[in-house]
């Protein structure tokens, strides 16, 4: 029975919390980053250090993205009404 008043609140303070303290690799996952696996790790069993969570963090924000979008010349079509 004690249990039951203290339940309700996990959903209040739990899930920001868990939001908060996964926020790198949640950035990580967001900005299809090559090193999602090892941010997760560093975050996952660092995070409680603080030190950990903040090199996770910046890890995330700095790491390349799974792809390189590039864009080239634009495509011109000739027009076919044109007569050289």
């Amino acid at each position: 029975m004690f249990f039951h008043h203290y339940h309700h609140h996990f959903g209040f303070f739990g899930l920001p919390f868990l939001f908060f303290s996964f926020l790198p690799t949640i950035v990580a996952a967001i900005r299809h980053s090559r090193h999602i696996v090892g941010i997760f790790l560093v975050n996952f069993f660092l995070a409680w250090t603080v030190i950990g969570w903040f090199v996770a963090l910046i890890w995330a924000i700095t790491s390349q993205p799974r792809w390189d979008y590039r864009y080239g010349q634009p495509y011109y079509p000739q027009n076919p009404y044109r007569r050289w």
